[in-house]
């Protein structure tokens, strides 16, 4: 059975600093499933995780390819890989990088999209260049909710740029602003 909803997250240069902001405003009856995609080298080392897991109750885990997609739980993109919804769980692709990037925040946007609909909320944090501006403006004609991190709060704030620029009713946010809103989410 699918999560009630879905929380994807696309950030870049910066996001560690930014995701160990906002996990620890998880709670442990979190109902959705978050995902992140976060930029880094291909050869980049499994450390994320553990990181992660230090400021997060909730499981902190890279998804295998076909797992089903569980409310509670955080999942990263592994490296190298693009990520991708499929109704209840998740798909791997090789194929070409986007904008630079394999895992692109564009790619898992907009099958989350497709897949939830009204029920997914994209965030868009700190990074350069334009991933995920395209996929959130997908959650947006999906009426989806769309969140961006304050620009002139980002270390790199090219990508919340972009986003906005795409999709100008998204809701800007600090940190803070993202952690509180993701408290409070109920299914």
């Amino acid at each position: 059975m699918m999560p009630p909803h879905l929380v994807v997250v696309g950030a870049s240069l910066g996001a560690l600093d930014a995701l160990r902001a906002l996990l620890p405003a998880l709670p442990l009856d979190f109902p959705a499933a978050l995902i992140i995609v976060l930029h880094r080298d291909k050869e980049e080392s499994r450390d994320l995780i553990p990181l992660l897991k230090e400021d997060c109750v909730l499981p902190v885990v890279f998804p295998l390819d076909k797992e089903l997609i569980l409310a509670g739980h955080v999942y990263m993109a592994p490296s190298n890989y693009h990520l991708l919804v499929e109704g209840d769980h998740f798909a791997y692709s090789v194929d070409e990088p986007e904008d630079y990037a394999r895992p692109s925040i564009n790619i898992l946007f907009e099958s989350a999209a497709e897949a939830y609909g009204t029920h997914v909320t994209g965030i868009v944090l700190t990074g350069m260049r334009r991933d995920g501006a395209r996929g959130l403006l997908a959650i947006e004609r999906h009426h989806g909710t769309t969140l961006v991190q304050e620009p002139a709060e980002a270390i790199a704030p090219e990508m919340p740029r972009a986003a906005l620029a795409a999709v100008p009713g998204a809701k800007k946010m600090s940190l803070v602003e993202i952690g509180q809103w993701l408290s409070t989410l109920r299914h």
